[in-house]
């Protein structure tokens, strides 16, 4: 551990919140918190971190070890986390403590390991594509014969933004990706390849007494495994689709007792929805919500753990375009912006306060309106011109 706050002092009254991660999503809690007027402090695993770089009360300290989550646990009355992969170890050193932690262990352990994951929906009666546990007992026929190919391969724990997932044709694929070694306390998750016709994310907040709002389903659009834009509401998606997506978020959080933001990650097929990832935190697919809804994600996500009333999750105008900005060659993002802001007033621009690296999240524009055309193509002109790709 190498720095922690003296105090975090809220005004007479306020809880402190504290968020294990300093990455962006951390960062754009903060500016929420800021409103409230509560107290927030993250653990952030470096002090260039993202959040470290914003938030006032910073700990800085390994988020993987149970001497520091202790320590942090003790200076806030709620915990709540940026991303879900904390040890067990960490978690029981949390509840040592008299904070609250939400989402509880429970709930965590469905976004932390995918093969509980899909046990937990299978057994909830969810949608969700064939799937098995590769095992010493497991066969290549049987592959075959439940999921067929291609196949979907994911390690139960750790792969994220397209890590740790593979496509593979046939058998001889699924052996070389087999052969690679597992992280500790991993396993094999073997899924049906589906045919989609569009990804959705349905985004619902719970807080600890039950009461729950849905945001509007929204599309995403993925690339190399990393969300490259989203769209709220999803267009051309059936009404009844949208409401039966959003109930089924809806029960995924109660029956899992998820307090907090739930991303439930779709696939809209011919035959209707079926559940591909879940996320027990504010969420990329969301981002959209800081201007383009009553009450953002991030505002939700503290008023569910802190148990107040739940916000108006509807949005503000007919659409609203979210498109990531991802690391290029350009390093120099700042000299940027007088041109995006130039010829774009109406456009909103986050910059996450990381260094450039290829392929990295960086940050975001946001823009909002009836037409969704110009919008995508404001939305895109402005990424592409951050990140390098036009430069006109």
């Amino acid at each position: 551990m190498t720095r922690e706050p003296t105090e975090v002092t809220p005004p007479r009254g306020f809880p402190v919140v504290g968020m294990v991660g300093g990455g962006q999503l951390a960062r754009m809690t903060q500016q929420a918190a800021i409103a409230l007027g509560i107290g927030f402090t993250v653990l952030a695993a470096r002090p260039d971190d993202s959040a470290a770089r914003a938030v006032r009360d910073v700990v800085v300290g390994d988020p993987d070890d149970p001497e520091a989550l202790a320590m942090f646990g003790r200076l806030c009355d709620v915990v709540t986390f940026d991303h879900e992969q904390v040890p067990e170890p960490g978690l029981t050193a949390l509840a040592t403590t008299d904070a609250a932690i939400r989402p509880g262990p429970g709930a965590l352990a469905h976004a932390q390991d995918k093969i509980v994951m899909r046990q937990a929906l299978t057994d909830l009666g969810a949608p969700c594509p064939a799937w098995l546990e590769w095992g010493p007992d497991t066969t290549v026929a049987q592959v075959a014969a439940h999921v067929g190919w291609p196949a979907v391969v994911k390690t139960s724990r750790g792969g994220y933004d397209g890590r740790g997932v593979w496509v593979v044709a046939d058998a001889e694929e699924l052996g070389e990706v087999l052969a690679q070694p597992l992280a500790p306390g991993a396993r094999w998750l073997i899924e049906q390849y589906v045919p989609f016709t569009a990804e959705l994310s349905a985004q619902v907040a719970r807080s600890p007494h039950g009461q729950a709002v849905a945001y509007p389903v929204v599309r995403t659009v993925q690339s190399d495994g990393i969300c490259k834009e989203v769209v709220a509401p999803a267009p051309d998606l059936d009404p009844d689709t949208a409401v039966a997506a959003q109930e089924l978020a809806l029960r995924i959080a109660g029956e899992l007792d998820v307090v907090g933001m739930l991303a439930v990650e779709m696939f809209a097929t011919d035959h209707g929805v079926l559940v591909n990832e879940l996320a027990m935190r504010p969420h990329n697919s969301g981002h959209w919500s800081i201007e383009g809804a009553v009450t953002s994600q991030f505002e939700n996500h503290l008023r569910a753990v802190l148990d107040l009333p739940l916000g108006d999750p509807r949005p503000v105008a007919r659409w609203t375009v979210m498109v990531n900005v991802l690391g290029g060659d350009h390093p120099d993002m700042y000299r940027a912006y007088r041109h995006v802001m130039a010829r774009d007033p109406d456009l909103h621009v986050h910059m996450y306060g990381k260094e450039v690296r290829p392929g990295r999240k960086i940050g975001h524009v946001t823009v909002s309106g009836d037409d969704l055309d110009d919008l995508l193509e404001r939305a895109r002109h402005a990424a592409d011109y951050l990140t390098g790709v036009v430069v006109e």
